[in-house]
């Protein structure tokens, strides 16, 4: 009797390979959309992450809250500092505008804080502004826009032919106000200097496969791979490593709500998740030689500055043993990202950054791949578990990051 032909399945894909779940999706823009300008991130970090992550963790872990910022640390083992651990920072703050004067005719000027001015203009937005007889009770006006020139009509011919730009004195907040007595009107809506303003679009899914586009994905992204991260661990919880998943804040101006949580729990690694760019499709820096990351490709893992070259081997090694994409970027000074929280708080800790490549940063239009979301989601999880199986089993040490310094005096030859 003649033998069965055998035939060779066909691998499954990947997590990251696979169009992100309509589920995970909705996550996402949850968390994107959550009003959180640069001090005000309770929105995101109380309204969608602190419920989202207490449906999932075990009742053995805890959070952590601060007095100071709306930051929260969920921890898997709250006080055990014997444990090694590792803190995972996205953070929740966004560039805003702000209210900087009232006009009598009724314009809103704004400051336009990491914004390119040109990019701006007509653009719908959202102020939020408290309510003059309950201090501390905000409302949102919604409606407005960002305005500069007016019309083309008002400019003058430099302008027209783009030889001229928009500087950021000529921003204003158009809110149609009309009729006598414009100013006092705008005023008794409660609109003061230092009211802020931000960008008013949801993320949607982009044209081409497993893309996305719209507004904060800066860093709402970081957010959620947090997130999403503490979800695997608390499926298949971790024996010998403490995890501190962090939602930061002030990130945007100086890394400060990252800087205050690293400062107070003292991991022994840490790793900041935030946006990168996508050197390859930016237009017009041919001439700086930047690397060619890009997005589709794969999470990014830097190297550089303050990294620990230890900690990117360990990531390195685990992510290529599963596969997991992933690209190489570097930094010279500052990584730019939550990564520096450590050596800004001024105590020892291994740390990185990885990221993810997007085009458009700081825009109403930033653009991502769900790809290499799912790659940093997956790569970091998978490093977590390869992190707790070393040493036979008992987990990484502490004397494993101090023993572990690469020496280049025993370099080989080629």
């Amino acid at each position: 009797m003649a033998a069965k032909k055998t035939t060779k399945s066909s691998s499954k894909p990947k997590a990251w390979a696979k169009s992100m779940s309509v589920k995970q999706f909705e996550f996402m823009r949850e968390i994107l959309a959550a009003p959180s300008p640069i001090g005000l991130e309770g929105a995101m970090s109380y309204g969608v992450l602190k419920p989202a992550f207490e449906k999932f963790m075990p009742k053995s872990w805890g959070v952590h809250q601060f007095k100071g910022n709306a930051g929260i640390v969920v921890d898997t083992h709250p006080g055990d500092d014997e444990r090694p651990s590792v803190m995972i920072v996205g953070h929740a703050d966004k560039i805003r505008l702000q209210v900087r004067s009232i006009g009598s005719d009724g314009k809103i000027w704004v400051n336009s804080d990491s914004f390119l001015p040109t990019t701006l203009i007509g653009h719908e937005v959202k102020l939020f502004t408290q309510d003059l007889k309950k201090p501390g009770s905000y409302r949102v006006i919604d409606g407005g826009t960002i305005e500069a020139l007016g019309a083309i009509h008002f400019s003058d011919p430099a302008t027209r032919a783009g030889e001229k730009g928009i500087t950021k004195e000529m921003l204003y907040l158009e809110l149609q106000m009309h009729g006598e007595k414009r100013k006092e009107a705008v005023e008794k809506l409660g609109i003061r200097p230092g009211d802020p303003i931000i960008l008013n679009r949801p993320i949607k899914h982009g044209f081409s496969k497993d893309t996305f586009y719209g507004a904060y994905l800066d860093n709402g992204l970081g957010c959620f791979v947090v997130a999403e991260i503490a979800r695997m661990v608390a499926k298949a919880s971790l024996k010998n490593l403490r995890v501190m998943f962090a939602i930061a804040t002030h990130e945007e101006i100086g890394r400060f709500g990252a800087t205050a949580m690293a400062g107070e729990l003292k991991p022994d690694m840490l790793i900041g998740v935030d946006v990168n760019h996508d050197y390859e499709a930016a237009p017009g820096i041919t001439a700086q030689r930047m690397h060619p990351q890009a997005m589709g490709a794969g999470f990014t893992l830097t190297h550089g500055s303050i990294t620990s070259d230890y900690l990117n081997t360990l990531i390195e090694t685990a992510c290529l043993k599963a596969g997991v994409p992933m690209q190489r970027d570097l930094s010279g000074r500052d990584t730019g990202t939550d990564a520096m929280a450590a050596a800004l708080a001024g105590f020892d800790c291994a740390a990185t950054s990885i990221g993810f490549p997007i085009r458009n940063m700081h825009t109403i239009s930033e653009t991502g791949h769900t790809g290499d979301v799912l790659a940093a989601i997956h790569g970091i999880e998978t490093s977590f578990r390869a992190m707790d199986k070393m040493n036979r089993g008992q987990g990484i040490k502490r004397g494993d990051l101090e023993g572990n310094h690469v020496r280049l005096d025993g370099a080989k030859a080629v």
